[in-house]
């Protein structure tokens, strides 16, 4: 991902960055979002479709609403995807023998060719969009974001 220094548009935000770790989080955040989205668009699948093609693949067929609150994703985002991968064939809504109200959603042999397409392409990005930092630094990074994320 070509950047240039932020430093050299101005100086103010790489100090408010470095007294506030929250506006830095949140720029990194932006920043890694529009990247991630970059790289989606060479996929067949959006980054909202990827998480949930994920999420089905690791923990089998979930109601709109489990995959909503835990890929944090909002409910009306939720069910513009589950259509969209519905659509494509790579995902069924059948109704939730546990709860006849629901819907649970079921990756399909199609949806999981295409989530092995695009988890293909993961490494490359992830490579690209954090060269800046080292393999050590990626990990003691991703540790932290996890702590953020999840705290004891």
């Amino acid at each position: 991902m070509a950047r240039t220094d932020p430093r050299a548009q101005s100086p103010y935000l790489p100090e408010l960055a470095a007294e506030r770790p929250d506006i830095a989080l949140c720029r990194a955040s932006a920043l890694v979002a529009r990247a991630a989205e970059a790289a989606a668009a060479h996929t067949e699948l959006g980054v909202g479709q990827h998480l949930v093609l994920k999420m089905l693949a690791a923990v089998g067929p979930s109601s709109q609403q489990a995959l909503s609150a835990e890929l944090r994703i909002d409910r009306s985002v939720m069910v513009g995807i589950a259509d969209d991968l519905e659509k494509s064939g790579y995902v069924r809504r059948e109704r939730d023998p546990a709860d006849r109200r629901a819907y649970a959603v079921t990756l399909t042999d199609p949806g999981r060719r295409a989530l092995a397409a695009a988890e293909r392409e993961i490494p490359g990005f992830l490579d690209e969009t954090f060269a800046a930092l080292t393999p050590a630094e990626r990990t003691t990074l991703t540790d932290l974001l996890t702590k953020i994320l999840f705290p004891a």
